[in-house]
């Protein structure tokens, strides 16, 4: 006979301390959102080169071999972008590397993949995009209930002393949070 787990809920909503006292509902919550998504890899470049104005989560159409590649994270989205062609958006300069236990009917790595958006979503953020001189730029991908994904930003490029800037407010507050732990 299988044990049950006890009725009163009591794993179900365990809150964690924080070093206020206080319990933390945000982090619980965004755990909570995120349990069903693997990250594969992070564009960590594209933040400090471009100004994210809006994301937007699509899929990717993908053969197997290429699936098997970033299960392995065998992947580099740091010279991707996004384009508009023929009413479709394609990812582009996606390097996913072949798999290597593949025979030789494995994909191209730097191929063009077709991201899955609808046509509404088309118009309105790759269009806008398109209109506005702004630049679609892939920011994560990752999996999500057995699937990839791609979160794929909207993004203005920041000139050298806005990059300064944003350095100078990361300083400033790693420095005001270092205090505030001191205390």
């Amino acid at each position: 006979m299988p044990l049950l787990a006890p009725k009163s809920g009591f794993t179900d909503h365990i809150e964690e301390d924080t070093p206020t006292g206080k319990k933390s509902k945000k982090k619980k919550a965004a755990k909570e959102e995120n349990k069903n998504e693997r990250p594969i890899t992070n564009n960590r470049k594209a933040r400090h080169n471009y100004e994210v104005l809006d994301t937007l989560e699509c899929g990717i159409q993908l053969v197997g071999s290429e699936v098997k590649s970033l299960r392995a994270g065998e992947v580099s989205i740091e010279e991707a972008y996004a384009r508009v062609i023929r009413g479709e958006v394609f990812l582009i300069q996606c390097d996913i590397s072949e798999y290597k236990h593949s025979n030789a009917l494995n994909h191209q790595p730097r191929r063009q993949r077709k991201l899955l958006l609808h046509r509404g979503e088309i118009s309105k953020f790759a269009g806008s995009a398109y209109e506005k001189n702004l630049t679609l730029v892939p920011l994560k991908l990752y999996f999500k209930r057995g699937r990839v994904k791609v979160l794929l930003g909207i993004c203005k490029g920041k000139k050298t002393y806005d990059k300064r800037d944003s350095l100078k407010k990361k300083d400033m507050q790693r420095d005001i949070d270092r205090a505030m732990r001191g205390r």
